[in-house]
């Protein structure tokens, strides 16, 4: 592999991260802080990218369709967050899983309906149809946006955490709710308002990844499991540790499916090494999610509540 490949695919890399790490900063919010187990949050990243493709569709601007998404995905956080999830904060974890997975079938459903069942494509903007230059690698335009607009989400996910008022709520809450409430807090609404932030992040990884995936139903149940991994490894309810290893999973994930069969060759024949290697690709993000909790059972970045 030259080198330019290996520069190329690491940024592909780096790219599935910050995707992974938009899905995984909404998750930790809803299941880190509010220790509310939210399997449908794949639903929201689906529902985000069929809404971008059809605002897409219909404004035909990709700028107006991103601005439009977050209103939209904010109002149907709140909605799911107010008929089927609030009565459930106080409930063990088997009814939430229960009644989120109720939800994924519900949204895929409701996807086939509106939108049909076959895959629903969302065309590149125009404007970054092109390439850049990168220390003399030629990378696509959107992908390069995918990974800049991803940092700058991070950036503000951090500054709202822990800059500003309502992370400091929100922090505290995740600590003591009782004690918060008795301050005068609105917890219900402050739960109901990370619920739809959360949304809202799921709504713009889908955005982000339309125009380079086909949108379906049923697209939000494998990055989930992959924003599982991301959550378990980065540490529950940690935001810095669902960034890093966000960046992690999807640079592993990616050299490894690249990198993996070309090392096979080496010393297999070529149609057993074909085989066998996207086969052993697919389990190292697994594979490295149980080295890392042998290593730091809560993860790489635990949360100290005390």
């Amino acid at each position: 592999m030259s080198l330019t490949l290996f520069v190329i695919q690491s940024l592909n890399g780096l790219q599935l991260g910050v995707l992974l790490f938009l899905m995984a900063a909404g998750l930790t919010l809803v299941f880190g802080i509010m220790s509310f187990v939210n399997l449908a949050h794949g639903s929201m990243y689906m529902m985000g990218a069929f809404f971008a493709a059809s605002l897409y569709s219909y404004t035909g601007s990709f700028v107006l369709a991103a601005l439009l998404l977050i209103p939209a995905m904010l109002a149907l956080g709140l909605a799911v967050e107010w008929v089927a999830l609030r009565k459930l904060y106080q409930r063990d974890h088997l009814d939430q899983v229960l009644a989120t997975f109720g939800l994924i079938l519900f949204f895929n459903e409701i996807a086939r309906i509106i939108w049909g069942p076959s895959p629903y494509y969302m065309d590149v903007p125009e404007f970054l149809l092109g390439a850049i230059n990168l220390f003399g690698v030629r990378y696509p335009a959107y992908r390069f946006v995918i990974i800049a607009s991803g940092l700058l989400i991070a950036l503000g996910c951090y500054l709202l955490i822990h800059r500003t008022r309502i992370g400091m709520l929100i922090r505290a809450g995740a600590t003591n709710r009782t004690m918060v409430g008795a301050l005068g807090v609105n917890i219900v609404m402050l739960n109901s308002l990370l619920f739809a932030l959360g949304a809202v992040l799921a709504g713009l990884a889908g955005l982000l990844a339309g125009p380079i995936m086909s949108v379906q139903a049923g697209m939000g149940e494998p990055i989930l499991i992959l924003t599982m991994v991301v959550i378990v490894i980065g540490g529950i309810g940690s935001i810095r540790g669902a960034f890093y290893a966000a960046l992690i999973v999807g640079v592993v994930d990616t050299l490894g499916r690249t990198l993996l069969p070309t090392l096979l060759r080496s010393f297999l024949e070529r149609s057993s090494a074909d085989i066998a290697g996207p086969a052993l690709a697919s389990m190292m993000i697994y594979l490295l999610m149980a080295v890392v909790l042998a290593i730091k059972p809560k993860g790489l970045f635990p949360v100290h509540n005390s």
